[in-house]
């Protein structure tokens, strides 16, 4: 394999690397926010069950359902960019893998390409040989 195709490989890998890292960490910070919009539903529940039958606890409720609401708000966008940003992650993987697929398809072109010729520079020298062998009598 020439240095030019080893070295696109080479770095052709380290760009999937680099891409899957990064669809990793998009993929955490989407699964923690889900995850935290489930404890944030929890802890609503929690405090509605608690303020059942507490006149007092109705006002306090009224501001943290207003809490809650905005900052549900605030993780289902965080988790709609995740998904935005997932998506074009996937794509540049997707892209990335390809021309990694087709640096490898060449170089291994290249290796029977210089294998052939010398096979072929190989044949040539043994028909010379032949010729040169047959030019002086069989000897």
């Amino acid at each position: 394999m020439t240095k030019w195709a080893a070295s696109l490989i080479r770095i052709s890998n380290h760009e999937v690397e680099t891409l899957q890292k990064r669809l990793a960490e998009i993929n955490e910070r989407r699964m923690a926010a889900e995850l935290r919009i489930t404890m944030l539903d929890a802890e609503a529940e929690a405090e509605a069950k608690n303020a059942e039958g507490d006149a007092q606890a109705g006002w306090y409720m009224i501001g943290y359902r207003e809490g809650y609401k905005r900052r549900r708000a605030d993780m289902l966008v965080q988790i709609e960019q995740c998904q935005a940003e997932e998506i074009g992650a996937r794509d540049a993987l997707s892209e990335a893998f390809e021309n990694l697929k087709k640096y490898e398809h060449v170089a291994e072109q290249a290796k029977v390409l210089a294998a052939k010729k010398l096979g072929q520079f190989e044949a040539a020298q043994m028909d010379e040989v032949s010729i040169r062998r047959a030019a002086m009598g069989g000897r």
